[in-house]
């Protein structure tokens, strides 16, 4: 196994990372742990986790994710896993988080509590890579980061991360770390996939200048890009199938986003060149993620263990400058279909 380093970070990396936010909504405890069993025994050394899952969130089962990783990990060597989790994020933009009863926020009072209710459930005593799930635009930054400092400096975090941000927010963020001497985000967790190229436009080159890694998610756009979605039907159980029949708009929004002509339409390309070169297009989803020099890890989830097959066979894949072409030119000829 090759292990790739976080940033500038001691923490080296599988190249795959397993995520967790379907334990507990679309994986019991049972097939949550054949899940971890089956990457742990393939040599994943990365887990990622979250206060807020499972997904779809819900007050009911908020922090169950947590739980279920924390028993499974009980009896496994600590220093052996990377895990990684993350505080939700602040109240005031697209998303009302179901938790502290709907009024987060990233300040000294709700880190505290998201950080001591993750190390709880995840019995252990610290937190490898600790991220912000989303930004907050209201409390400042430098508050945010003197909180994870000073979590750094006591050892319940080792290095800090962001999630769903923005070329600005990085930089802002690692600039005001710079100048306070805090610690800084080595990480951005944002969504990228064949389907979704947007992180290329700037974020790419603020990591690559600035060595922060790109932690993928959703390589698959969702599982769109297995092909699932490429029938007269949709799968009845699948994710978006579910979204596109939920009564939250916000799902349903969600679902338009992934699911729609153009994304339907370049899938279906991809198809037919994964057909060309013998390979599952889940496969080559996976290994074009991991194609790239700004990204330590590639976080893909599963909702079954027989899911990981073709997902693990992305580690001995690799895509010459020919097949990158034509993987290119779909998005030249069907550009940025998620929007």
């Amino acid at each position: 196994m090759k292990y790739r380093y976080i940033g500038k970070s001691g923490l080296r990396v599988t190249p795959i990372c397993l995520g967790t936010m379907t334990f507990g909504s679309q994986a019991d405890k049972k097939e949550s742990f054949k899940i971890m069993d089956k990457a742990y025994d393939r040599g994943i050394n990365f887990f990622d986790t979250a206060e807020l899952y499972p997904v779809p969130p819900s007050y009911k089962y908020a922090g169950l994710t947590e739980e279920i990783v924390g028993e499974w990990l009980k009896d496994k060597p600590r220093d052996s896993i990377i895990i990684a989790s993350k505080v939700a994020g602040a109240a005031n933009g697209w998303f009302v988080p179901p938790i502290r009863h709907g009024l987060t926020a990233i300040d000294r009072f709700h880190i505290t509590k998201a950080l001591d209710g993750t190390l709880k459930r995840l019995k252990t005593d610290y937190i490898d890579l600790y991220q912000v799930h989303w930004p907050d635009m209201t409390v400042p930054i430098e508050e945010t980061l003197e909180v994870l400092n000073e979590f750094v400096k006591q050892g319940k975090i080792r290095y800090i991360g962001t999630s769903n941000d923005s070329a600005y927010g990085l930089t802002k963020a690692n600039e005001v770390a710079k100048f306070k001497n805090f610690a800084r985000f080595q990480s951005i967790q944002n969504n990228f996939s064949m389907l979704n190229r947007r992180f290329l436009d700037e974020l790419a080159t603020v990591c690559k200048k600035e060595n922060i890694s790109l932690l993928p998610y959703s390589p698959l756009a969702g599982g769109v890009l297995t092909g699932k979605y490429n029938q007269k039907v949709y799968p009845p159980n699948a994710r978006f199938t579910k979204y596109l029949n939920h009564k939250n708009p916000r799902l349903n929004a969600q679902a338009a986003r992934f699911l729609n002509k153009k994304t339907l339409a370049s899938t279906q390309k991809y198809l037919e060149i994964a057909k060309e070169y013998g390979v599952e297009l889940t496969t080559l989803a996976t290994a074009w993620s991991m194609n790239f020099d700004f990204i330590a890890s590639t976080i893909i989830g599963a909702s079954n263990a027989s899911q990981l097959s073709p997902i693990f066979d992305a580690f001995d894949y690799k895509i010459d400058e020919e097949l990158m072409k034509k993987l290119d030119s779909i998005h030249q000829e069907i550009l940025y279909p998620m929007g």
